[in-house]
């Protein structure tokens, strides 16, 4: 399992190839692997978004993306798992997050990465500091519901 939060930009497929290659394990192991990519929109609640800040608690953030992982873990039958996430200023079309997952099976790759997913968009500590087109400041109240 890797969680890792970083102000760096996240290149998805160059942080994936690079995590199995450190893992040939999973190669012979996994069946399915389940990769969710969150970007920054340059819109929310109908207004434009030129920039955001993204912030947490350093240690707290962390401990509870693993927790949240290992849940899952514990709930599906998963080889692996790897959280990335961003904070500190993120623009338009930027990735904020990365959620990966190894399985044998199809089905608890993806119920385990929207559980994730889910989890930590709701329990996990961010806060989210909007700047709009007109330059005003607003903090982000609540998320984006993900399921319809």
């Amino acid at each position: 399992m890797l969680i890792e939060i970083s102000e760096q930009t996240i290149d998805i497929w160059a942080r994936l190839a690079a995590y199995e290659k450190d893992h040939p394990e999973l190669a012979a192991r996994h069946g399915a692997s389940v990769v969710f990519a969150g970007r920054m929109r340059d819109f929310n609640e109908d207004e434009s978004v030129s920039q955001m800040q993204l912030e947490h608690y350093p240690g707290m953030s962390e401990k509870f993306l693993q927790d949240i992982v290992k849940r899952a873990m514990d709930e599906w039958s998963l080889l692996d798992a790897l959280v990335l996430h961003r904070v500190g200023k993120i623009n338009p079309a930027d990735t904020i997050v990365v959620v990966a997952v190894w399985s044998a099976h199809r089905a608890h790759a993806y119920a385990a990465n929207q559980f994730i997913m889910e989890a930590l968009k709701s329990e996990a500590p961010f806060w989210k500091k909007e700047t709009l087109d007109d330059g005003q400041t607003r903090w982000v109240e609540k998320n984006t519901p993900g399921t319809v």
